[in-house]
This record gives C-alpha cells, structure tokens and sequence, in this order.
C-alpha cells in the first residue's frame, strides 16, 4: 500500500483525524498527506494536511494543492473565488511524485466521495481510479450511518475501485444503541472490514499523546494493533 485515498460518507466525521491517526500509526514510514482541495480557509491559516502533520509527527510531509476560502464544495469554492479547479489528473500527478519519495501518500478528499472538484463533475473517485488505488471510508457511528455507508461503497463499486476498509471517524465514549449495533453491522452493508474506530475528541489530544494511542484505534492493515471486525 503506497497511495491510500481516505474518503467519507459525509463531512465534518473525523477524515482529518482518521488520515493522522493513520499517519501516525505508519510512524516507522515516511509519511506525505496529500490535501487537493482545502476550502473554507484564509491563506496562512492552517489547514487539514498542516493539521494532519501536527497530531502524527515530524516524518509527515503536508501537501495542499489549492485553497478556497469559502466553505463549499471544491467546484463551488473555485468558481466563486474565480481561481482554477483541481482536476484528477493533478491530484494524480502529485500522489505519483510523493510516492516516489515517501514510503505511503495519503490523500484526504473533501466531503465524500462524489463531492465535485470542477465543473466537469470530476470527483475524488475519478483520481482514485487514476491512481488505481484502494480507498478507506470514514463514517460515523449513529443512527443514519449504515444508509450512506452502503451507498459510499457501492459507488465503488460501482466504478470498480476497492475499498480497504471503514473507519469510524468520531466514537462516542458512551455509544448508544445503534453506535453499538453499527460495529457489527458496518461491514455487512459496506462489503468490507472494520479496520478502526476514532474516539470522540482525538483531535484534542496533545500531539504526543495522540501519536502514542494512535495505534490501539487502528488494525494492522492501517499499521495499527486493533483487530479488525
């Protein structure tokens, strides 16, 4: 696993935290994230690669190809900051010079899956099958999960990329009754393993601290030590 694409079924459930928990798990590896599309920030703010870099680690190399600084979907962003889209084609490009330097290259979508990044309707899952890379899914834990989980993998399908795994992205420290049951149920309706579950307020952790759990969150396959449901 050089290029790992990590998506979700949704925005705002934990992608950013998941790609660094990720990273840092692969703390014996060189580490680049890729970011190719950051909206709803300012220049000079940090965005989600810096963030990424900042919980994992110093052998984390951030990327960011571009920046919109309102908070919409990357086509939308572009076009009303009257700047160029990213296209597949570059987020490809780039993830194929970073492999060629890091050891594995995460690349963090916007939203989920099919969010667009031109006006074409390019998506996430056009560059996915550029790369010919697998593809992690974040989602949540409640109740509404298993509906959008489904539809994410069957998208994948659908356009015949793999999808590695599912991660939740925010566990709750006292889940409730569907959070419970979705465990089990997640990888019925996705077709593919558990490989993780995030706790609630990771990205709070101090960075040492979140470097040092990173691990007990993720399976094997993720460079973890959870066993994978």
């Amino acid at each position: 696993m050089t290029i790992l694409v990590v998506t979700g079924t949704g925005t705002e459930i934990g992608k950013t935290v998941v790609t660094a928990a990720v990273a840092a798990a692969c703390a014996d590896r060189g580490v680049a994230v890729l970011k190719p599309a950051q909206t709803g920030l300012a220049p000079g703010e940090p965005g989600d690669a810096a963030e990424v870099a900042r919980l994992a680690g110093g052998h984390v190399t951030a990327v960011e190809l571009a920046r919109f600084p309102e908070p919409l979907a990357p086509a939308t962003a572009a076009r009303r900051a009257g700047l160029p889209p990213v296209r597949p084609y570059e987020i490809a490009d780039a993830a194929q010079k970073l492999a060629t330097e890091h050891d594995l290259v995460l690349i963090e979508g916007a939203g989920g899956l099919l969010v667009r990044f031109d006006d074409e309707g390019s998506t996430l899952a056009d560059a996915a099958r550029l790369l010919d890379a697998p593809v992690l899914v974040v989602t949540p834990a409640g109740l509404g999960t298993l509906n959008t989980t489904a539809l994410t993998a069957e998208a994948l399908r659908a356009r015949g990329l793999g999808c590695l795994g599912l991660v939740v992205g925010s566990m709750p420290a006292e889940p409730d009754l569907a959070s419970r049951c979705n465990l089990a149920d997640l990888p019925v309706v996705a077709g593919a393993p558990l490989l993780g579950a995030v706790p609630a307020g990771a990205g709070a952790l101090e960075p040492a601290d979140f470097r040092a759990r990173a691990g007990s969150w993720l399976a094997a396959e993720l460079g973890g030590n959870r066993p994978a449901g």
